[in-house]
């Protein structure tokens, strides 16, 4: 049950609000008193205010004071155009949305019906009623983690110091490589390694053809299907809308148009792109050349990886669990058919490496986010014994993966 109030004293506004279809707005003049006409009189009541913009250190004391006697209110602000800055401190101080002051009767009304068609997520009668999701490690992985990364790094101390002199030999740089990664709860670590790379090989990837991703999925280049993106004049947004057959595209009357602040794209190009982009989020490269002559070697029998043993002993990762990320291909899993692979461990081997590596490592991105999803909801000691025993008989590596 939603109720609308205006807060303001702008007589084109009061006059506009009148004509809502179906809708009694009723007005205030001074924030206390739409302070009292928000008090609920029925549990879940809830209210739309449409607060005039004016003075700004008079509209953040009355917003300030409307949102602390009031929590059951979505406050939309009537305002023209903003600076980042006053939108920043507007939000802080309670504003939940904004709309022209000049908006019509239909615009103002699909606002108010787009609230109430929400109303169950806008409002918070209870707060809190969720509980953010956070993966906390069992005692008995990480016990196991502290013991086998401990003997490791000591039984392993002379392959540590061969591998570290090999790659001073060969190539200018540091031994280790460092780099940022997302692991369990979406935590962001420094990522060890060695290095395996010439020194600018995160420079080197920016050439390198989109077909050498191992992880891509074919793209059908077709004119048809082209993303309009064009920058928007005044009178451009209406010119593209109107459009028929420009820019070899036909947009259709039952097309939708998503308009941004510098681009129009019809929304189901939009949808096509994004899924493309989260299909994608893994990058592999096939015979990369931008690996060392040392660094192939260590990468085929996985002695890259030694240094993170020091990640597990510190607490950023497990001996078995989820693979880290790149930043660039974690941002692109947030999606919810993607997000359980960060409640779980993130590890040094998985169920991801032991499936498919010994199959020649050929999987889609879709296969390898599966397999990291089971792996976070089945987890137990037994599968993780079963995991190291497997991965020591599949460390050797007959692809490039």
């Amino acid at each position: 049950m939603i109720g609308v109030v205006y807060l303001g004293n702008n007589p084109k506004t009061q006059e506009r609000l009148k004509y809502i279809p179906g809708q009694l707005v009723r007005m205030a003049n001074a924030y206390k008193d739409a302070a009292q006409v928000c008090t609920p009189h029925v549990s879940n009541e809830h209210f739309i205010v449409f607060f005039e913009r004016n003075v700004r250190s008079e509209d953040i004391t009355a917003i300030t004071y409307l949102r602390k006697k009031c929590r059951n209110v979505y406050i939309i602000l009537l305002t023209d155009n903003m600076t980042p800055e006053e939108r920043g401190i507007y939000m802080k101080c309670g504003v939940n949305d904004t709309i022209n002051k000049d908006a019509s009767v239909t615009a103002l009304n699909k606002k108010i019906q787009f609230i109430s068609d929400r109303e169950n997520i806008l409002f918070d009668d209870e707060a809190p009623k969720y509980k953010i999701l956070k993966f906390k490690i069992p005692v008995w992985k990480r016990l196991f983690d502290i013991v086998f990364s401990g003997l490791a790094i000591i039984i392993l101390s002379p392959i540590f110091i061969l591998t570290a002199i090999a790659i001073k030999l060969e190539s200018k740089g540091p031994v280790l490589f460092k780099s940022k990664r997302v692991g369990t709860n979406y935590t962001i670590f420094d990522f060890l390694k060695f290095r395996s790379m010439y020194t600018d090989a995160e420079d080197r990837l920016k050439d390198l053809s989109k077909s050498s991703n191992q992880y891509a999925e074919k793209e059908e280049e077709e004119e048809d299907h082209k993303t309009i993106t064009a920058p928007l004049g005044e009178e451009a947004e209406q010119d593209m809308l109107n459009m028929g057959m420009e820019s070899g595209m036909m947009i259709s009357d039952e097309e939708i148009m998503l308009i941004g602040d510098d681009f129009v794209v019809a929304e189901s190009d939009f949808n096509k792109q994004k899924e493309e982009e989260n299909n994608n989020a893994f990058v592999k490269i096939e015979n990369d050349p931008r690996i060392t002559k040392v660094g192939k070697f260590i990468r085929k029998y996985s002695i890259d990886e030694l240094p993170q043993l020091f990640n597990i002993l510190k607490g950023d990762m497990s001996i078995v669990g989820n693979r880290p990320l790149p930043l660039y291909e974690a941002e692109k899993l947030t999606a919810d058919t993607s997000i359980d692979r960060f409640m779980a461990p993130a590890g040094l081997t998985g169920l991801w490496q032991v499936e498919e590596r010994g199959k020649g490592g050929n999987m889609s991105a879709e296969e390898r986010k599966q397999l990291d999803i089971t792996y976070g909801q089945t987890y137990n000691f037994m599968l993780d014994m079963k995991i190291i025993f497997r991965t020591l008989f599949t460390f050797v590596q007959k692809e490039n993966v």
